[in-house]
């Protein structure tokens, strides 16, 4: 089973997590960046962040045999923090660093009217950049926040193939699927989508624009979460090539729109060694697809 997760936030995960992963088919995986766990209070805590999603990170991964790629954003959030707004003149570099796949992640939190601002000048920022979205929905009124945020993604003229609606569920799948946006999905211990309910939803909806990741961050969450709902579906009967449509081509062809995702191996790693000393990232083949 070969596995690329779409959503998972490595800074907070050990390099455990990276051999267990690999071990578990994980070739590939996207950072978003998202908020810490305590507020940032200024604009260098940011860069230095960004920083090391296009740089350390991307080198971690690699040593362990991973492709890492970033998304980067003003997350929803912070976006209402006076004091983080400098960085949305900032982002738009990094919008141009080797290994950025997406814009994100954006969307809202509280759905403020500061939220409403600085996700039309982030999707803005996208389609200045020909750069896919990566949209985080409201933990409450989830229902009402999909709406506004497709509202969002209507008005900003960024074409609906190009942005994934994230942290999905039963309430408000069929709403983005309709809307031509990607669905996302995340496989969570305690929250969010369980793989069961994941089997469910693909038997009722299809494979068409599904996208199932981790998301697993520094709280309560599993990195392995995309093998177990791997293995849900071939338990409930999918096929193999249900499963490497899902877990794998479906993420490749979304941020494939990036022109920026490399997924050859890693030069020089070898399974179960110790990790090399460098890793070459030059002469990498980079994945193209269509540009809108």
């Amino acid at each position: 089973m070969r596995i690329f997760d779409p959503h998972i936030h490595m800074t907070s995960r050990t390099t455990n997590d990276y051999e267990a992963m690999y071990a578990a088919g994980v070739r590939a995986l996207v950072e978003p960046a998202f908020w810490l766990g305590q507020p940032r209070t200024n604009v260098g805590s940011f860069l230095d962040y960004f920083d090391s999603l296009v740089g350390w990170e991307r080198f971690r991964a690699a040593q362990f045999g991973i492709r890492h790629h970033a998304t980067i954003a003003l997350n929803p959030k912070e976006a209402n923090d006076p004091r983080c707004r400098e960085v949305l003149s900032e982002i738009p570099r990094y919008l141009l660093k080797d290994g950025v796949v997406a814009v994100g992640e954006v969307g809202y939190d509280s759905m403020t009217p500061e939220e409403d601002e600085v996700f039309a000048q982030q999707m803005q920022m996208a389609l200045d950049a020909e750069l896919p979205v990566l949209v985080h929905t409201p933990h409450r009124d989830k229902l009402a926040g999909t709406r506004r945020t497709l509202d969002v993604v209507r008005e900003s003229g960024v074409p609906a193939e190009m942005v994934l609606v994230d942290h999905l569920n039963e309430t408000n799948v069929e709403l983005v699927l309709e809307s031509g946006a990607w669905a996302g999905f995340s496989i969570y211990p305690d929250t969010k989508m369980d793989p069961d309910r994941m089997v469910s939803i693909l038997s009722e909806y299809g494979l068409d624009r599904m996208i199932v990741n981790s998301a697993a961050d520094w709280g309560r969450s599993d990195p392995l979460k995309t093998l177990a709902a791997g293995k849900a579906m071939l338990a409930a009967g999918f096929s193999e090539d249900d499963v490497d449509r899902v877990l794998w081509r479906n993420p490749v062809e979304f941020y494939a729109q990036s022109n920026n995702l490399i997924l050859d191996p890693v030069p020089g790693f070898q399974p179960g060694e110790p990790p090399a000393a460098g890793v070459e990232f030059e002469g990498s083949s980079v994945l193209r697809g269509p540009r809108k």
